[in-house]
Parts: structure tokens; sequence; C-alpha cells
């Protein structure tokens, strides 16, 4: 992660501060989710969502709301961005296997959770990104207890890449892409 990207530690501690609990990487999964699925990312309704899935429908602590919104227009603007620059927020490569494996885990939950909330309908759906989906389904019962070694490190590099790549698919096809024109307006694509 870039130094100015929402960090997975800091947003995980902030969130268990405050009785939350989820962490970073579910929170990020169901953001992303929701924007592949379909969410306008203009539509300030995705607050009210998260809050219900997070915090049990009470509003989020000033603090967690902050870094929350940090954190939705950073992947806003990886999502809509043309180099494939998705960054799961998950620990760092120092932590440990077991750790970063139940992290993706999350992710890949909250990214099922906030999907399913915007997209009901597969039947429009790809092959492709039905597949993907499918396969998400599977990575939810992937085993986190991982031995520390140079294959399991693989594996899991292997599976994040994929459930990356999977995640712009998804909002390649369904989500919204909004960008600035040369005068500034708001262009829809």
């Amino acid at each position: 992660m870039k130094n100015t990207d929402v960090n997975y530690e800091a947003l995980t501690g902030l969130m268990h501060r405050y009785n939350i609990l989820a962490d970073a990487s579910e929170l990020q999964g169901i953001l992303c989710g929701m924007l592949a699925g379909g969410m306008d990312p203009e539509n300030p309704d995705w607050k009210l969502s998260l809050q219900d899935f997070i915090n049990a429908g009470e509003p989020l602590n000033s603090e967690v709301a902050s870094m929350t919104v940090e954190l939705y227009e950073q992947l806003c603007q990886q999502l809509q961005g043309d180099e494939f620059s998705l960054v799961l927020c998950i620990p760092e490569e120092g932590a440990p296997i077991s750790e970063r494996g139940q992290s993706l885990i999350a992710w890949v939950q909250g990214f099922m959770l906030g999907f399913g909330v915007q997209q009901q309908e597969l039947k429009s759906c790809s092959e492709d990104v039905k597949e993907a989906l499918q396969d998400f389904s599977d990575i939810i019962h992937m085993d986190s207890d991982m031995p520390e070694n140079e294959e399991s490190e693989q594996a899991l590099f292997e599976v994040l890449e994929y459930v990356r790549i999977s995640a712009m698919l998804c909002f390649s096809e369904l989500g919204h892409h909004s960008s600035k024109g040369a005068d500034g307006a708001r262009v829809l694509h």
C-alpha cells in the first residue's frame, strides 16, 4: 500500500476501539462489492447501508466515518482508474500468513455481501462474472490456517491476485464509471 492509502492496521484498530465487529478488509470488501454490483459512486446512501452491515444500524463514530470516507474515495479512484490499481486492504506482507488469509476471506465475504445487495439478478452477467462469484463463494470456505512457507505464500499471492482482478472485472462490467470531462462536467460511461 502507498503511504497515502488507508492503512489496514490503523482502520481495523479504530473500528475495534469503537466495538465495530468488522475489520478494514471486510469493510473495503463490502464497499467494493457494492460498487462492483452497480451502485452509483455519487449516491451517499452507501453510508447508511454500511452502518447496517457493520454497526447494527447505528451511526459510525466520526473518526471511523472519516476514515471510511477516505477508504471509499480511494477505492473509487482505484476502480475507475486506467491502471488496474485496486489494492486490497489487508495486513502487510510481514503479518502472519494465516492473518492475511483470514483477512482475504473477510474481504471476499464483504464483497459478496455488498455485491448481493446491489445485484440480485445475475442473468444479465457475463459467464466470467458468474464464474468469479462462484470462485469467491469457494474462497470463503478456504482454510486460512496455512503453514508459514514459500508454497503457502505463493498460493496466497495467487488467490489475492485472482480476487483483485475478478473484483475489477465485476466493476468493469456492472459498475458505474464516471470521470470529469475537459470542461469539468461529470461524464458517465
